[in-house]
């Protein structure tokens, strides 16, 4: 069990998210779960399954705001984590090159066009990739 005690600062800004400003629906529930869960002497604490009942949200949520609190300050448990994931694209210029050419070419016999699926499958099979969705061959086809 995480025991949050706000200082009357901490009190006042997260008064102030909630009564002014536009902030994103994250911040506006960690704000409620530490301020009903605070057990300083400006609170008004209530028990954490009367706050998953107002606020709709689990208990696992409430534990996370307030272990984020305790272990990283008032800051971090307002915002969302960055992510960490690198995500490399598996389209590079020569891949994107053989795909225009495919759907430059004539489509397999049966279908009147090129589909995204028809496309990501025929370049698995030519072996141009391991494996590639239909949505990267479509963002591919935006651009």
């Amino acid at each position: 069990m995480r025991h949050t005690k706000l200082n009357k600062t901490e009190v006042d800004e997260l008064l102030q998210i909630i009564n002014k400003g536009s902030h994103t629906t994250q911040t506006f529930r960690a704000a409620y779960v530490l301020l009903d869960s605070d057990e300083g002497e400006y609170s008004q604490k209530i028990s954490n399954e009367q706050i998953s009942n107002v606020l709709r949200i689990g208990m696992r949520t409430i534990n996370r705001i307030k272990k984020k609190f305790v272990e990283d300050g008032l800051e971090a448990s307002l915002e969302r984590r960055k992510t960490s994931r690198i995500y490399e694209p598996k389209i590079d210029g020569e891949l994107e090159a053989k795909l225009v050419s495919l759907c430059c070419s004539s489509p397999p016999s049966g279908f009147a066009k090129w589909s995204m699926r028809l496309l990501a499958d025929k370049m698995v099979e030519l072996k141009y990739v391991d494996s590639i969705s239909h949505v990267a061959v479509g963002n591919v086809q935006k651009k």
